[in-house]
């Protein structure tokens, strides 16, 4: 599929390959529906590239690297060294936290899912993102 181009965004992150085929993601937003994408920076890129008008990057912040190694280590997915990679990586990513629309610390979690929620809402209302609107305006108009 790589060959083909057949993924919108794809990349070896950890040593796992991971991506997204173009076809559901760009079938899903021609019917105006969301789709939401939880990659790096290097796919966030890929996808606002790929889709500028209908990609809104929120960059999600650890409140710092201790507490981000904390989380790594409380929830006993990865070994060391992974967990070690992993935080060695982070800093890179973290490197790119101003190439994101929004920014959001999460040093609490219900706040963190407070605003991106807030996000979410607001950027929904954008006149191009509803596809109903314009046939609706027609038809109130129409009534005038």
């Amino acid at each position: 599929m790589v060959s083909e181009g057949a993924f919108l965004e794809w990349a070896d992150v950890h040593e796992h390959c991971y991506g997204s085929p173009k076809e559901p993601v760009f079938r899903h937003l021609a019917e105006g529906r969301d789709v939401l994408f939880d990659i790096d920076w290097q796919g966030a890129q890929a996808i606002a590239l790929a889709a500028p008008t209908d990609t809104v990057r929120v960059f999600i912040l650890p409140p710092s690297m201790a507490d981000l190694a904390k989380r790594l280590h409380t929830r006993a997915q990865d070994s060391e060294p992974v967990i070690e990679r992993r935080l060695g990586r982070a800093r890179g990513e973290i490197s790119h936290w101003d190439e994101y629309d929004y920014v959001i610390v999460n040093d609490d979690m219900e706040q963190a899912y407070a605003e991106l929620t807030a996000i979410y809402r607001a950027e929904r209302l954008r006149r191009p993102r509803n596809l109903w609107i314009e046939p609706m305006v027609s038809a109130l108009l129409a009534e005038i």
